[in-house]
């Protein structure tokens, strides 16, 4: 699937797409609301100057699987702010995309691409609704607490056992050192995994005998890249892919790994930490090569899982619990399936999905509203 390609409906949905637009700032956003049979949907609002509506909808529909998958009673949805995040007043863009959004009742915003629990303050406040809020507002910040990197480790236990792999001394690349990297990088590290190279904008830094990962985190935090950490060497940002690892987490743009680039890759394990990273053929590919490959609603639905304990009011405690619970339920299932009837992962994911949202699109009309 390419960016010029169009939106196609199927059996899901989706159920809205709209192009928005306010002429009073210019301000141009996507919303997709792909199905909202399990209730409201819930997905991510991501800011980017080169977000286009197939990828909002790409990602809508993982939000569709990603939502089924976890046992929540939400639908999925997706929206794309185009802007550059570094070079708008986030606040005055939040604050009028709220504006925009607020009659679209079934659909609940949450953090993503360019923003942060602090854009969530601004959308509940101009429409009452948002999730991945301050825990000092009654929330449970999700990128503060690392809940999609520790539902990515999740995972791995699961996934590393699948092939044989011990999680302890497992050589781990990150590709993408943000909000999931860094978390996912965290708990893996507490797993006994050896972090050996990491990258975001600026570049790739490496280390075969294993990075601090404290040290490494302070640095990012502190100067703004990992390329300023001090151990192991610097490379292109684009080198990571091909490096010597066990376990490969791309945990930031869409379609990173591709056709041009899947044979560089040397990993036996490779979790989704961000959506959509890897295009249909190259997953194929891979799969065909003997790579086990983790979809992306089944690694990285610890944010959405925790987003919606928190819409439900439960703690802290209660969403990592469940997260813990769901993901490795959901990864051991996906692979039965998989082996079982010699499927994709991707394709043995999607059927335990779609079997419940197909089972409740069966008792409930389309026409019934949420919100």
């Amino acid at each position: 699937m390419t960016a010029t390609e169009k939106i196609k409906t199927d059996a899901l949905g989706p159920a809205k797409v709209l192009q928005l637009y306010d002429p009073q700032s210019g301000l141009q956003a996507i919303l997709v609301v792909d199905n909202v049979t399990l209730g409201p949907a819930i997905g991510g609002v991501r800011i980017s100057p080169t977000v286009s509506p197939l990828e909002v909808f790409r990602l809508a529909r993982a939000m569709t699987l990603k939502n089924a998958s976890a046992g929540l009673n939400h639908g999925g949805g997706k929206a794309g702010i185009i802007a550059d995040p570094h070079k708008v007043d986030l606040e005055k863009t939040f604050r009028t995309f709220g504006r925009m959004i607020a009659e679209i009742t079934d659909y609940i915003p949450g953090p993503d691409m360019g923003c942060d629990e602090q854009a969530m303050v601004w959308l509940q406040e101009e429409i009452g609704r948002a999730v991945g809020l301050p825990a000092e507002l009654g929330g449970l910040p999700l990128d503060v607490l690392g809940a999609t990197g520790f539902g990515v480790a999740c995972c791995a236990e699961v996934a590393a056992a699948e092939i044989n792999m011990s999680l302890s001394g497992a050589r781990v690349a990150i590709q993408g050192f943000g909000n999931v990297g860094l978390a996912a990088a965290r708990f893996l590290a507490e797993k006994g995994a050896v972090i050996v190279a990491v990258n975001d904008s600026r570049g790739t830094r490496y280390d075969a005998k294993g990075m601090n990962i404290d040290k490494l985190i302070a640095v990012k935090k502190k100067q703004g890249s990992v390329i300023e950490y001090d151990g192991g060497k610097k490379m292109r940002r684009e080198d990571i892919l091909g490096l010597e690892c066990d376990i490969l987490v791309p945990a930031a743009n869409p379609d990173v790994i591709n056709m041009m680039n899947f044979d560089n890759i040397k990993a036996r394990l490779i979790l989704q930490g961000a959506n959509i990273p890897i295009t249909a053929e190259a997953e194929t590919e891979l799969h065909r090569r003997g790579v086990l490959i983790i979809p992306d609603f089944i690694a990285n639905a610890g944010g959405v899982i925790m987003a919606a304990m928190e819409y439900q009011r439960k703690n802290e405690s209660e969403a990592f619990a469940y997260i813990k619970e769901k993901i490795q339920d959901n990864t051991v299932q996906m692979l039965e399936r998989m082996n079982s009837d010699n499927l994709l992962p991707r394709t043995a994911a999607e059927e335990l999905a779609k079997r419940r949202l197909k089972t409740a699109m069966s008792y409930r009309s389309w026409s019934h509203k949420w919100g």
